[in-house]
C-alpha cells in the first residue's frame, strides 16, 4: 500500500469521494438497523371479553383438567333468565314502531 504522502492530487480526491460515499452508505444502514428499534410501537387496544366468554372458556380449561386427573369437571350454574315486565316490553315495542315510521318516511328499508 501506498502511503498518503506519494499519492496524487486526482488519487486524493478520488479516495477522498470513496470516503464520502462509504460514509454515506453506513448513514444509511444504520437508518435502516437502528432506526426501527428507536421508535415505539403504538399500543394496542386491548379486546374485551364478556364475562360469559370467560366463564365458558374456564369451564373448559376445568373440564380438561378434569380430564387430565380422571375426576368429572364441576358444572357450571345456569344463570336465570332475565325476565322483562309487560309494560317495558309494550313500551320496547313503541320505541320500535317510532324508529321504523321515521325510517320508512325517510324512504329507508333498513334502519
Amino acid at each position: 500500500m501506498k502511503s498518503i504522502v506519494n499519492l496524487t492530487s486526482q488519487q486524493l480526491r478520488r479516495a477522498a469521494g470513496i470516503k464520502d460515499q462509504i460514509t454515506s452508505l453506513e448513514k444509511k444502514l444504520n437508518q435502516i438497523f437502528v432506526a426501527p428499534a428507536q421508535t415505539t410501537p403504538t399500543p394496542r387496544k386491548r379486546r374485551k371479553m364478556s364475562a360469559t366468554a370467560r366463564r365458558k372458556i374456564a369451564a373448559a380449561a376445568r373440564a380438561r383438567w378434569a380430564k387430565r386427573r380422571g375426576t368429572k369437571a364441576p358444572k357450571l350454574a345456569a344463570r336465570p333468565k332475565r325476565k322483562i315486565s309487560a309494560a317495558v316490553r309494550k313500551r320496547l315495542a313503541q320505541l320500535a314502531r317510532v324508529r321504523w315510521a321515521k325510517a320508512k318516511a325517510a324512504g329507508k328499508k333498513t334502519l
